[in-house]
């Protein structure tokens, strides 16, 4: 995030259900945020906002810790373009809107801030990228491309709060990390690391993992949840190893371990800190204590 000032959201439910429609803003700043469960799209559609010039993100985040997706666009036209991507495109379960509150949101702007998202998100690396050739930044007036920063910085933490934090970088560890924020998973041709997160446990890149599975799981989620992985290009095959590409978050540490070990596992147990001790002891046990 480019700011860590507090700040207060406001988020408005038209239809008084907390998993519809929900409409977020920072009452100070002039865009909004809409996000739109894809089986409410005809409720959005009778909205004046879905007729307004936009910048929109349909994304996917599947259950099993496999990559999240996201594709992103503008348009001058919502409700006519949103309809067209719900007949051709299968992948998004909610599409999120970026719009004026002043009806101020021009083509112009909505170009430049497609580009920056496209941009910002690919340098994350959070969700899988499906825009393919996003093409190269746009001409935009000095004045302009400032206002268009300042409303990406709001679109930056309205996404976040709504539980989509596409442009906000996993933990790394640096200078700053102590070795005991370390968590490890080794086993044979195993050697994992991680971070236990707010948001759940992300394997860094360049751990690896065990190729095959074991006969236990296979034909089952969990050697469907390592395909994926696969074929998203998180984890690369190396021989009779696997090893990420790119920093991953898991929503929980047994995904974590799954991923790595090609079987059932207890990711509180599995991962250790350098001392040996586990996930478990360093951060539930501890908390008890």
């Amino acid at each position: 995030m480019t700011s860590a000032s507090p700040k207060t959201i406001q988020i408005f439910l038209p239809s008084g259900e907390p998993t519809g429609i929900r409409v977020a803003e920072i009452t100070t700043r002039i865009v909004q945020l809409i996000e739109v469960p894809r089986k409410r799209l005809p409720e959005f559609f009778k909205m004046a906002e879905s007729t307004q010039v936009g910048v929109y993100y349909l994304v996917a985040v599947p259950e099993d810790g496999s990559a999240s997706q996201v594709y992103i666009g503008q348009t001058g036209d919502l409700r006519a373009r949103l309809a067209k991507h719900d007949k051709t495109k299968d992948f998004w379960e909610r599409v999120l809107v970026l719009v004026s509150r002043a009806h101020s949101l021009t083509p112009t702007h909505a170009l430049f801030l497609e580009w920056l998202s496209i941009d910002t998100a690919r340098k994350v690396g959070r969700y899988g990228d499906l825009n393919g050739n996003a093409g190269s930044r746009p001409h935009t007036p000095a004045p302009l491309e400032a206002e268009c920063r300042e409303m990406f910085e709001t679109a930056q933490t309205l996404l976040a709060t709504l539980g989509h934090p596409l442009f906000v970088p996993l933990p790394q560890p640096d200078a700053r990390t102590t070795e005991t924020e370390l968590f490890y998973c080794r086993s044979g041709d195993v050697v994992g690391r991680g971070l236990f997160t707010n948001e759940g446990f992300v394997v860094l890149a360049g751990s690896v993992g065990r190729r095959q599975h074991v006969p236990s799981i296979q034909g089952t989620s969990d050697e469907s949840f390592r395909e994926k992985l696969i074929s998203d290009g998180v984890m690369k095959i190396d021989g009779d190893t696997v090893v990420f590409a790119r920093d991953h978050l898991f929503r929980s540490p047994s995904t974590a371990a799954v991923a790595l070990l090609g079987r059932t596992a207890n990711g509180w147990v599995t991962w250790k800190d350098h001392a040996g001790k586990t996930l478990d002891a360093v951060k539930r046990q501890a908390i008890g204590a």
